[in-house]
């Protein structure tokens, strides 16, 4: 086992494919991790209800609830847990739905298992230096949007909503490059840590749920611009 200075962070790992489980549970466990592992929706929410954990490993396709049940209910009481939702399904509207329900990330079955210790280990990584991510103040004013970046819970006009861990992450590295160009691959790199040459549409459905939130018209923003072949632009005419 290599050097892991995220060891004994705790991770809940929810997976009802019993051979999967055991080799990840195995896995995990000998990167220093403790692990619980629930074989179905209701007693991953039992898991979360009675215990702490630094992070998630979520299948879609369980007993009782799925993935995005659990998701959304993980997210209501704990809008900054990492949720890493391991996917069969291949479609982009899958994929959005996941996001959509709170995951942070999401790998697609079958998957590499070092990828996935590359993910857990970026995810805690990011968990631990969230607070200290910025010098932007934990408030911030644009129009009739409030943001505290302190505990994720945002407004706009009447509407009360919390973002999560990462796409606050996306939207304060846009908001400190206000007026600059920020192209997909870099923050693939910096939010991400990603390889950018990959394929992935992550960052143009993180940017479509960000201008679902903010945006008056989704479809001509005005905050978060696309900027043609380039990026994008974060705009506040203060």
């Amino acid at each position: 086992m290599e050097n892991n200075s995220f060891k004994n962070s705790k991770i809940l790992l929810v997976e009802d494919e019993e051979t999967l489980a055991v080799g990840l549970e195995y896995n995990l466990t000998d990167e220093g991790y403790i692990v619980d592992c629930a074989k179905d929706g209701k007693q991953a929410l039992n898991f979360f209800e009675s215990k702490v954990y630094d992070l998630i490993i979520l299948d879609i396709m369980l007993p009782y609830f799925d993935g995005y049940e659990i998701a959304e209910k993980v997210r209501a009481k704990s809008p900054q847990m990492p949720i890493l939702m391991l996917t069969a399904r291949t479609t982009a509207e899958d994929k959005v739905r996941g996001l959509e329900a709170g995951a942070d990330d999401y790998l697609t079955k079958p998957f590499n298992l070092q990828e996935l210790l590359l993910r857990v280990k970026g995810m805690l990584k990011r968990k631990m230096w969230y607070q200290s991510f910025t010098e932007l103040p934990a408030l911030y004013q644009f129009g009739n949007k409030k943001i505290d970046f302190a505990n994720l819970n945002c407004t706009s006009g009447s509407k009360k909503f919390a973002l999560t861990q990462r796409e606050a992450m996306v939207l304060k590295y846009l908001i400190e490059r206000k007026g600059q160009i920020v192209s997909r691959k870099e923050l693939l790199e910096n939010v991400w840590h990603l390889n950018p040459e990959i394929e992935t549409r992550t960052v143009d459905n993180f940017i479509a749920r960000l201008r679902k939130y903010f945006e008056p018209d989704p479809n001509n923003p005005v905050y978060i611009k696309s900027i043609r072949s380039a990026g994008y632009s974060f705009v506040d005419e203060k």
